[in-house]
């Protein structure tokens, strides 16, 4: 509980110089190989070649900045006094040397372009003329594709779905408060399980936690105390246990029936106590106690009066904020100490998030996420007034989080994710610490992450992971200046197998900007592809660039995978998100849509062998795909989805009461929106479906019932139509046991097969 990576990420509530952009014919003209030859040749500008090249040789084809960003990587500043004059075939050369990865120390124009004739960019290109039309650029790109896809077609041996999907190995390392052992998490008995091991010793790990029936989901150090979280069959109650440092006494501290625990303080300082949030009282909010991890003792600290979403405790353990809504507008409440009143701070209004993350050391300050005013989050300090400092903002994106760390009283750096997380720094020591383990390491920022340090900061956990590197962790002695690897995440899984994962990005029917990321098989054309679109849960989350097991799985199965943050998705600011509200269905599918037809123009997808799945409200997006656009796809899997608005609003968990508003707000209301909701619940319009549909459902799922995929399967059931349905009663919001998790990819594998191959 030393420090933490404060996020300005929404909880995933069902989930599992200006540049014009290019039109979808430039698109089309961009990856035609066959194109035809233009009657008038018209020399291009610098900055119209720039447009083109970016067009062909990367996916970014409606983002504006991220083609820029593209731009600015191809051209050096000083190299171009201006883009709008003919631009002369050495420099094209130049760009396309860089854009395809060439460039080795290359010195003059002239040896851009003798590199780019040994690569063989000119074939079938007059070399005497000094600019380039239209027509040659066309066949010279063409060219540049060529060489930048390269692939003599026989794709990569077939990886066993159990190699992707079964437990990763030893993963979550940790330090103990005072540097001495690590914890980490790693299978037994095919379950998750909590691990320690001393530092600087050749002793084995010690395993402290015995859960057979059920991985464990989280795990923190109180002193010299392990706690850790686990729920029973997927229901979502989490409980709070302690173990030993053996593992010989393990003791639930928060036994109680239909409850669920969340932590709020670690309590440094202060002996054997944690403040933690329950539901025991009232099932519908969470009121705050301290709870005694000896003992399993819990005092009333801080009651509910029924609208309190999140709590905040200052340095001291005191808490001091409280954020209350109704679910669309609300206030943050502050008080001097624990004896006082509550008492309005900042109000929020419809589509503001602001959320309080940390004190400062001295309690003068609240560090927080906010959009207040604004259509971006940005990382803020508060002083005890209400009155506002902008720390971090970004022009493009909302910033993801922040890392503060309370010893220094420092933020150290944000985060902000476009196409990859990137990193802002606040802390010139802190970034030189990065940049050199970062550089011991050979990897992209994206790829690097800060676990875990010691109260000293000389003692690191770190990670690397990427589209293709499942993960592996080092620990790092900055007084040694020495890197050790701990372990890495799947090691039978070759990285040189494994498939790219593209960002991309288009524009939506309505002139929208949609970012999202395309993963191509490993070793084959990208021309005519069976094509898996996989839209995400939330919808209020994101897809980010990073490894995937199910989305490699489908690589490596031939299929090419899109995956799409349409309107809803969080992180692109509070204008994109609400322009989802109420478009279930509607303007969320057309973005879909729009970007499975996108992939089909660049002729990468076979447009008689596209496919659907998708989880949680990617599962209803699913049936929502097959209902409203059945002559688009060839096969669905709806994994644990929606299929009914009306029970869906009927039956969330009584935790997210606060948020019904919200879902109202967002969704649509059962009376007010009655005629939508009818409208957009597939279960209503099953005559509609043809495609071939595999359901797969938690019976316990506590966020999308269990009548959701009942509903689904029995209307199409009854009239005749055979569903392939996977009920799990172990199981909740998605399958987590792995043998449940084999079991399910092993028979989408050969349902997809089946319908799209």
């Amino acid at each position: 509980m030393k420090k933490r990576f404060l996020s300005a990420s929404l909880a995933i509530i069902l989930t599992t110089s200006a540049v014009v952009p290019a039109t979808m014919q430039e698109v089309r003209a961009a990856n035609d190989t066959q194109s035809v030859a233009i009657a008038q040749e018209e020399q291009l500008s610098s900055q119209e070649f720039l447009d083109l090249a970016v067009t062909a040789l990367t996916f970014q084809h409606g983002s504006e900045s991220m083609r820029q960003q593209i731009m600015d990587k191809w051209v050096k500043a000083e190299e171009f006094t201006d883009l709008d004059v003919a631009i002369k075939r050495d420099e094209a050369a130049r760009i396309l040397v860089r854009a395809l990865n060439k460039e080795d120390q290359e010195a003059s124009l002239t040896a851009y372009w003798d590199t780019a004739n040994k690569l063989g960019l000119w074939n079938g290109v007059s070399v005497d003329n000094e600019f380039i039309s239209k027509q040659d650029a066309n066949k010279i790109l063409n060219n540049a594709k060529n060489i930048k896809n390269a692939t003599n077609n026989e794709g990569v041996p077939e990886i066993s779905v159990e190699d992707f999907m079964k437990n990763p190995g030893s993963f979550g390392y940790e330090l103990s408060p005072d540097g001495n052992y690590i914890t980490f998490a790693a299978a037994w008995e095919n379950r998750s399980n909590v691990f320690v091991k001393k530092m600087n010793d050749d002793s084995e790990p010690v395993r402290v936690s015995n859960s057979t029936d059920r991985d464990i989901a989280g795990f923190f150090w109180k002193d010299d105390t392990l706690l850790y979280l686990k729920d029973n069959g997927g229901d979502e109650n989490y409980h709070i246990y302690s173990t030993t440092f053996n593992g010989a006494k393990e003791q639930d501290l928060t036994p109680y029936p239909n409850v669920t625990v969340g932590i709020l303080s670690g309590l440094q300082g202060v002996k054997d106590e944690i403040l933690i949030m329950m539901n025991k009282e009232d099932a519908t909010v969470f009121d705050v106690y301290k709870l005694n991890i000896k003992t399993g003792e819990t005092t009333h600290v801080a009651k509910n009066p029924g609208n309190i979403t999140s709590w905040l405790a200052d340095r001291n353990g005191e808490v001091r904020v409280a954020v209350a809504s109704d679910g669309v507008v609300g206030t943050i409440l502050y008080r001097d100490s624990e004896k006082d009143e509550f008492k309005p701070f900042i109000e929020i209004e419809a589509g503001d998030e602001v959320m309080p993350l940390a004190f400062s050391k001295d309690n003068q300050f609240i560090y927080a996420i906010s959009n207040k005013g604004r259509d971006k989050i940005e990382a803020v300090k508060y002083d005890l007034e209400g009155n506002e400092e902008v720390i971090m903002s970004n022009e493009e994106v909302d910033v993801a989080g922040i890392l503060y760390n309370a010893e220094q009283d420092k933020v150290l750096y944000g985060a902000y994710i476009t196409d990859k997380p990137h990193y802002q720094f606040f802390d010139e020591n802190f970034e030189q610490l990065f940049r050199k383990i970062q550089n011991k390491l050979g990897v992209h920022e994206s790829e690097l992450g800060i676990n875990d340090y010691n109260k000293e900061m000389t003692k690191f956990i770190v990670s690397v992971s990427s589209d293709t590197v499942y993960g592996k962790y080092y620990y790092y002695d900055s007084t040694t200046d020495e890197l050790t690897e701990l372990a890495t995440l799947s090691p039978w899984l070759n990285s040189e197998e494994l498939a790219e994962m593209h960002p991309i990005s288009y524009k939506s029917r309505d002139g929208l900007t949609i970012n999202g990321y395309l993963t191509l098989p490993k070793n084959k054309e990208a021309k005519d592809l069976p094509l898996i679109v996989n839209p995400h849960g939330g919808p209020w989350a994101r897809d980010m660039w990073g490894f995937n097991p199910e989305v490699q799985l489908l690589a490596n199965r031939g299929y090419a995978v899109l995956q799409v943050n349409f309107r809803s998705s969080t992180g692109y600011g509070k204008e994109f998100l609400q322009a989802g509200n109420k478009q279930w269905g509607l303007k969320i599918q057309d973005d879909i849509t729009d970007g499975v037809q996108w992939v089909i123009d660049q002729g990468i997808a076979d447009p008689e062998r596209i496919g659907i799945y998708g989880a949680s409200f990617g599962g209803y997006a699913t049936l929502a795909g097959i209902t409203y656009t059945p002559d688009l796809y060839a096969a669905a899997v709806d994994y644990v989805g929606v299929s009914n608005i009306f029970t869906l609003l009927d039956t969330i968990p009584p935790y997210w009461e606060t948020m019904r508003n919200m879902f109202y707000e967002r969704v649509g209301h059962p009376e007010e929106d009655k005629e939508l909701l009818t409208a957009v619940s597939p279960v209503f319009h099953a005559d509609q479906i043809k495609t071939p549909l595999f359901v797969a459902q938690g019976a316990n799922d506590p966020r999308v019932n269990k009548a959701e995929s009942d509903q689904i399967v029995e209307a199409l059931r009854a009239r005749g139509v055979d569903v392939e349905y996977m009920l799990k009663d172990n199981e909740g919001h998605g399958f987590a046991n792995e043998e449940n998790r084999i079991e399910f990819y092993n028979a989408m594998v050969k349902f997809l097969d089946t319908h799209l191959k």
